[in-house]
């Protein structure tokens, strides 16, 4: 599986974006995906994450309210819709998808859970 995200750029503070993050190689329909972000010097922060089987969704405190991931499976690709964004929301923004084809909550968040990730898209929100 290869993904490729995109829709990063700089925005002002309370403003929004719309990330997408497109697969190919092989459906994500199977998969647990999600997105992750990382500042430098900070270790990689999951930030959502779509549970495969039920489709439950997951946020991080710090987006919570703000943010939305969705998925659409006709276009293999996944989004994360970003509102109300703040100058501490500005990272590089991963998607990754784990590829055991296991649903799990309670380690969404973990970096090594997941084994396919995209390059990346810079989002700086200026104050």
């Amino acid at each position: 599986v290869q993904l490729a995200e995109s829709g990063g750029g700089l925005v002002q503070s309370g403003g929004s974006l719309r990330l997408s993050c497109a697969a190919s190689g092989y459906s994500l329909e199977p998969y647990q995906i999600g997105w992750f972000r990382q500042t430098p010097g900070k270790e990689r922060e999951g930030i959502s994450c779509i549970i495969s089987g039920d489709g439950t969704t997951v946020y991080a405190d710090s987006v919570k309210g703000r943010f939305t991931i969705s998925r659409d499976n006709a276009k293999n690709s996944l989004y994360l819709e970003m509102n109300d964004l703040k100058p501490e929301d500005t990272a590089v923004y991963y998607c990754a998808a784990d590829s055991r084809r296991i649903s799990y909550e309670s380690t969404w968040y973990r970096r090594d859970e997941f084994d396919y990730w995209g390059k990346g898209t810079q989002v700086t929100v200026s104050s």
